[in-house]
C-alpha cells in the first residue's frame, strides 16, 4: 500500500465514520424523545435516500473537477450536518443531518474510487487498490458508532454530535495533500453523453445486474436474519454475534484479497461468490443451532465481501475513462436505492411465503444470475495510465 492509498484510505474511514456515528446517534435520540419506530425508519431510509438521487449527479461533478473539491464539499455537508445536530437536537433537524452525512459520504465515495481507479496501472493493481479500499468502510462502520456511543455515554448526545462534526475535518486533513491526476482529455475522447448511455453497454448492464444481485443479498441477511432469529427463539447477543461473524468474514476476506490479486481473475471470483452465496441461501434457513447459523453467516460474509473490489476493479476497466465517475455514481446509485426499497420488499414477502422462502427466493435469484457472471470473462481491459 503507497502513502497516498493510505491517506485516502484514512479520510474515507474518517468521512465514512461521521455517517455511521450520525446513523446510530439519531435514531437513538428520536427513540428517547418518544418517536415511533416508523418514525425511526423513515430517519434510517434518508441516509440512503440521498445517495440515490446525489451519486450520479457526483459522478458527473467528480469527472469534471478531480478528487478534491468533492471530497472539500462533502466535509462541509457532513460537518454542517452533525454541527446543525449539536445545535438543534431534534428530530426535523436529524432528518437533515441524515440526508447531508449520508449525501456527503456517497460523494466522497464517488470521488475516491474513480480517483483511485484513474491512478492505477492494469487490472492486477486495480483488484489491489480496490480491496484495499474497500476495508475502509467495514473499519468506519465500527469506530464510528463504537466513538460515538461512547461519547453519549460520557457526555450526552451534544458531544457525540460534535465528534460527528470533527470527523469530516480529519478527514480533509489526510486528503487535502493528495495530488490531484490530470483532467482527462476530453478532446481525444470526446464529449461524455448522458450516465444513462452506459446501460446501452452489454457488460456494463451485465456487471451492474450482478452487483445489484448480490448487493440485494447483503441486504437480506441484514434484514432476515435478525427475524429468523427471532422465530427460533435465539437472544439478542446470539443474534449480533452471528451478524458480526458474517462482517468480520467479509473484512477478513477484504484483507487478503490484496495478496491474492495477482492470481485471481475478477469474473472468477464474482461467479464463485454467486454460486457459493445462491447454495448458503438456500441451507441458510435449515439451520436451527446457533453454532451453524453463524458458520453459514461467515462464509456468506467470505463470498459477498470478496464481490466489491472485484466489481469496482471490472468496472474501470470497461468503463471510458473519461465517464469513470458517471460509472461509479451509476453503480452507487443502484445499491442505494435497493438498501432503500429491498427491505420494504423482503418484509411484505415475508409476511406472505415466510422467512425460509424469501431466502430460497433470493436463492434462485442468484443462481440463475451465475450464467450473466460467467459473461462476463468476455470483457476487454482497458488499462488506466497513471500509477497511485
Amino acid at each position: 500500500m503507497t502513502p497516498a492509498l493510505a491517506r485516502l484510505i484514512a479520510g474515507q474511514v474518517c468521512l465514512h465514520a461521521s455517517m455511521a456515528g450520525m446513523r446510530m446517534a439519531a435514531p437513538l435520540l428520536a427513540l428517547r424523545a418518544g418517536y415511533s419506530e416508523a418514525a425511526v425508519g423513515v430517519l434510517l431510509a434518508l441516509f440512503a435516500l440521498t445517495q440515490v438521487f446525489l451519486s450520479l449527479p457526483a459522478g458527473n461533478y467528480a469527472d469534471r473537477h478531480g478528487l478534491r473539491r468533492p471530497f472539500g464539499l462533502a466535509v462541509v455537508a457532513a460537518a454542517a450536518g452533525g454541527g446543525l445536530a449539536a445545535v438543534f437536537p431534534v428530530f426535523p433537524v436529524l432528518c437533515l443531518a441524515a440526508l447531508l452525512t449520508g449525501g456527503a459520504a456517497g460523494t466522497a465515495v464517488v470521488a475516491l474510487q474513480r480517483h483511485v481507479g484513474r491512478a492505477t496501472e492494469g487490472p492486477t493493481q486495480l483488484r489491489q487498490v480496490f480491496s484495499w479500499l474497500a476495508i475502509g468502510p467495514a473499519f468506519s462502520n465500527f469506530i464510528g458508532p463504537f466513538f460515538v456511543g461512547v461519547a453519549i455515554d460520557h457526555g450526552g448526545f451534544r458531544l457525540a454530535f460534535l465528534l460527528v462534526t470533527a470527523l469530516p475535518l480529519l478527514a480533509w486533513f489526510w486528503v487535502r495533500d493528495v495530488h490531484e491526476l490530470p483532467p482527462v482529455d476530453h478532446a481525444r475522447h470526446g464529449k461524455a453523453g448522458p450516465a444513462w448511455d452506459l446501460l446501452r453497454e452489454p457488460m456494463f448492464r451485465r456487471l451492474l445486474l450482478v452487483n445489484w444481485l448480490l448487493s440485494s443479498c447483503w441486504d437480506v441477511h441484514t434484514f432476515v436474519v435478525p427475524v429468523l432469529g427471532h422465530e427460533r427463539g435465539l437472544s439478542a447477543s446470539v443474534i449480533g454475534t452471528i451478524l458480526g461473524g458474517f462482517a468480520v468474514a467479509a473484512a477478513v476476506v477484504r484483507v487478503l484479497l490484496p495478496t491474492l490479486a495477482a492470481r485471481v481473475q475478477e469474473w472468477a471470483v464474482i461467479t464463485v461468490a454467486m454460486t457459493a452465496t445462491a447454495v448458503l441461501f438456500t441451507v441458510y434457513p435449515l439451520l436451527h443451532a446457533p453454532l451453524a447459523m453463524g458458520v453459514c453467516s461467515a462464509l456468506l460474509g467470505l463470498s459477498l465481501g470478496a464481490v466489491q473490489p472485484m466489481v469496482m476493479s471490472m468496472l474501470h476497466q470497461i468503463t471510458p475513462e473519461h465517464r469513470h465517475g458517471q460509472a461509479v455514481g451509476l453503480r452507487l446509485m443502484a445499491i442505494n436505492a435497493s438498501s432503500v426499497s429491498m427491505p420494504l420488499l423482503f418484509g411484505a414477502a415475508g409476511a406472505v411465503i415466510g422467512i425460509a422462502g424469501v431466502f430460497w427466493t433470493v436463492a434462485a435469484a442468484v443462481a440463475s444470475g451465475t450464467r450473466i457472471a460467467f459473461g462476463l470473462r468476455q470483457a476487454q481491459p482497458e488499462a488506466p495510465a497513471q500509477r497511485l
